[in-house]
């Protein structure tokens, strides 16, 4: 047998120990969730960002939201900002890939409401132009990174930097803690009786 497949199996099991160890860590996922249903509950939105391998995140956890989780329940405002191909290609031709995120946010955002940017090395340029925005339109910003949080850390309201630069792995957590907040958020809003 190859021993990458235990070797890598192995990784993703330390990495996933060391984020349950970390308390630190724990708790900014619960802010996390507690901030998104303070503004769900307030009629406000979630928006997911990411590139490549972290933009199927920020869509699979917009889905989580906007769908269901574990249960049937009313669908929440959430949506991945990399969605209409059509925009992407004609903001990202007319003004440059940097500013294909901002630009959104600035037209379907408010106050209020959440962004979360999923980038494992944090520098994300597209990324960082949204984090701008969204500090001076006054929405509450969610950095999910790798070890060192990048630029990213400088912008963030909360960072869930994973303990790793192995980049395969880093998304691996980033789904992971995705999935808790989503649960979290879920119940809260609808309890089940």
């Amino acid at each position: 047998m190859n021993t990458r497949i235990p070797e890598s199996i192995q990784e993703s099991i330390d990495i996933k120990r060391n984020i349950l160890s970390n308390e630190v860590l724990m708790a900014r996922v619960q802010a996390v969730a507690d901030v998104m249903a303070q503004s769900l509950r307030a009629g406000g939105k979630v928006h997911f960002c990411g590139n490549g391998g972290s933009a199927a995140d920020a869509q699979h956890l917009a889905a989580e939201l906007s769908g269901r989780f574990y249960y049937d329940r009313p669908p929440l405002n959430a949506e991945a900002l990399h969605c209409n191909t059509s925009y992407l290609t004609a903001v990202g031709n007319d003004y440059g890939y940097d500013l294909v995120f901002s630009r959104l946010l600035r037209g379907t955002a408010k106050k209020g409401d959440v962004i979360v940017g999923i980038s494992t090395s944090g520098n994300s340029k597209n990324i960082l132009e949204a984090f701008k925005a969204a500090k001076e339109m006054g929405l509450h910003i969610v950095a999910m990174t790798g070890e060192g949080g990048g630029l990213m850390k400088d912008y963030a309201d909360i960072l869930l930097n994973v303990p790793s630069t192995n980049t395969p792995r880093i998304q691996e957590c980033h789904i992971l803690l995705g999935h808790i907040f989503c649960e979290l958020v879920e119940s809260t809003l609808f309890p089940r009786r």
